[in-house]
């Protein structure tokens, strides 16, 4: 039986230890989400793996995916501007000493046909790295070469104008 808890700034709705939605209100509270998923402070947030921890991002254009990562970048120290890497497909960005992981990478996968193409962009190499956290959007496109155990975050609109609902699974 699911059970509705709410903090200071986000509602969660727990369905069981391995899912649970969060209801975000606007950016920030989307930003705070991320923060405490970065922080370990939810169920299946960042913990260390044996090869790089990846988190798929699933959602619609403008459905807070990007937000989320700006998040979490937040949360582990990151001062540069974090953009959707749209166009560049990926960005590496080094953490600051003091976290378990040393680089997020986030990758955009929309423009990509297929997966094959992710080699260009020296995944296995960086899947391997056990220092790194991977934030890919748009993961369905490159699904055959994404680890199983991935964390899938699902980002949809909610009835509000800057409601979101985002579903975390491990």
């Amino acid at each position: 039986m699911a059970s509705k808890i709410l903090t200071s700034l986000v509602e969660f709705v727990i369905v069981d230890c391995r899912n649970m939605i969060h209801i975000t209100n606007n950016p920030e509270e989307t930003y705070e989400l991320a923060v405490l998923f970065a922080g370990g402070q939810l169920p299946c947030s960042c913990k260390k793996r044996e090869q790089a921890t990846v988190v798929g991002l699933f959602g619609e254009l403008g459905a807070g995916k990007t937000a989320f990562t700006q998040g979490v970048a937040k949360a582990f120290g990151i001062k540069e501007q974090v953009t959707s890497p749209t166009f560049v497909l990926e960005k590496i960005y080094k953490l600051s000493k003091g976290f378990s992981y040393e680089h997020l990478v986030h990758i955009d996968a929309y423009r990509l046909d297929d997966s094959k193409e992710m080699s260009a962009l020296g995944w296995n190499e960086v899947l391997q790295n056990s220092t790194n956290i991977i934030f890919i959007e748009w993961p369905e496109k490159v699904a055959e070469i994404l680890p199983e155990d991935m964390i899938k975050i699902y980002f949809e609109a909610g009835k509000k104008e800057n409601e979101r609902k985002i579903k975390i699974l491990c």
